[in-house]
């Protein structure tokens, strides 16, 4: 039986979207420096604002005391990880593929930060009157997002297998 590859299993079509995803990402975060103020929320819609501030660390600002060079070591290694699976990865798995890329995407999106800027730009809050989550960005956004699409793509080999 011949393995149908999916878009995102070939190397061209995987970078062209990582490239793309990146400077959407850098672009959207241009504009909100250039354009928001610094840590004051701007309301979109109820329990959404824009609020522009700098994450020292990774996701949800963790290891924010560590220094710049095992952050960045931290990125590329998941960035080879990543790599790595996507390779491994069966070329019919159109989730899994989607998935890597949006993460590679995202992680590569924050790293353009933390080496220009020795911080990642953030700029995405979720609130209530109560509670509010992290701040974050598109890349972040993308890393999430992909890492959905895998754990739905094992649901669906799971569910393909007790057929």
């Amino acid at each position: 039986m011949i393995e149908r590859q999916v878009l995102f299993s070939r190397p061209l079509p995987i970078a062209a979207f990582i490239l793309v995803a990146i400077v959407a990402d850098q672009i959207i975060k241009y504009l909100v420096e250039a354009l928001l103020p610094f840590q004051q929320a701007v309301p979109v819609i109820p329990m959404l604002a824009l609020y522009r501030t700098y994450n020292y660390g990774v996701a949800f600002s963790m290891l924010s005391g560590m220094e710049d060079w095992f952050i960045v070591g931290m990125r590329l290694a998941v960035v080879a990880f990543v790599l790595w699976l996507w390779r491994r990865t069966p070329k019919d798995r159109f989730f899994a593929h989607l998935g890597y890329a949006m993460i590679i995407a995202g992680a590569l999106g924050n790293l353009v930060d933390r080496l220009i800027f020795g911080y990642v730009i953030d700029y995405i809050l979720f609130h209530t009157a109560n509670w509010s989550f992290a701040v974050f960005n598109l890349a972040d956004s993308f890393i999430t997002v992909g890492a959905g699409s895998i754990i739905l793509d094992e649901l669906l080999l799971a569910k393909r297998r007790d057929r």
